[in-house]
């Protein structure tokens, strides 16, 4: 049985393991959360890259996936090529959809909702050249989506003020009003997917990557033999941290949580 670690900075990440779940009912689908250095998106990249590599090494040498998954874009478009460098099992990433989004516009005009640290990368202009030649796309950092999906996943109210706050600079004119496509490029943002589209324009399409991204980990995980276990999630930030998520762990299912302290 094809042991998988779905790894995040939060509980972002758990819309990957369940999109994983659902398409290999048959793996084990550990999670990772270094909640102890949550958030992401608001970090530099200097720190993130002294972290990211060594972090996942240490994960996947206590976890001991077939394969890896890192299911944040702010990680995945710094430190993939690094992350990849560091450790032996096969590494998916998570990079925001603008080819399918760029596919299927029909104004010509992409929105990218997505984390400070993930709007400004290099790698982010490197995918709109690739598959947005000659559309417009309009992006908009928000780390607040990423605190107000954390919160609802442990069961706090959503402030629907607040992701309209958040939301709606993105439709400002000149271009914004003309967006029918806004690509979800946190994973954090599809556990509030509701929210976010009722502070849309009526008629705007969201998309993420999920489902492709459980696609690809299928695609290159070894085929391996192995007895059944549980799936596991681990935190890091010590006791505190664990006793926080678990909420959001116990409602997608994980009800063994471990620390690990790096």
């Amino acid at each position: 049985m094809t042991r998988a670690l779905v790894f995040d900075s939060g509980v972002g990440g758990l819309t990957i393991a369940d999109a994983l779940r659902k398409a290999a009912p048959h793996w084990i689908v550990d999670y990772a959360a270094d909640s102890g250095f949550f958030p992401y998106g608001v970090k530099s990249d200097e720190e993130l890259r002294a972290r990211l590599p060594d972090l996942c090494a240490t994960l996947v040498s206590v976890a001991k996936p077939d394969v890896l998954v890192i299911a944040c874009n702010t990680a995945s478009t710094l430190s993939l090529a690094d992350i990849r460098a560091k450790i032996s099992v096969p590494v998916v990433g998570t990079v925001p959809a603008i080819k399918p989004a760029a596919e299927q516009t029909k104004t010509g005009v992409i929105g990218i909702l997505a984390t400070p640290g993930t709007v400004r990368r290099a790698y982010l202009d490197d995918l709109e050249r690739q598959f947005a030649a000659g559309k417009i796309v309009i992006r908009r950092g928000s780390a607040g989506l990423v605190d107000i999906a954390e919160r609802a996943v442990r069961g706090q109210a959503i402030d629907q003020e607040q992701v309209a706050y958040a939301v709606k600079p993105l439709f400002d004119p000149p271009d914004g009003p003309r967006i029918d496509t806004v690509v979800l490029a946190c994973t954090h943002f599809p556990l509030i997917r509701e929210a976010i589209a009722a502070a849309c324009p009526d008629g705007v399409k969201l998309v993420d990557t999920s489902e492709a991204v459980a696609r690809q980990a299928i695609r290159v995980a070894p085929k391996t033999e192995r007895s059944t276990g549980e799936a596991i999630a681990y935190v890091t930030g010590g006791a505190a941290n664990k006793a926080a998520m678990t909420p959001a762990f116990a409602r997608f299912g994980y009800d063994v949580i471990e620390i690990i302290d790096v």
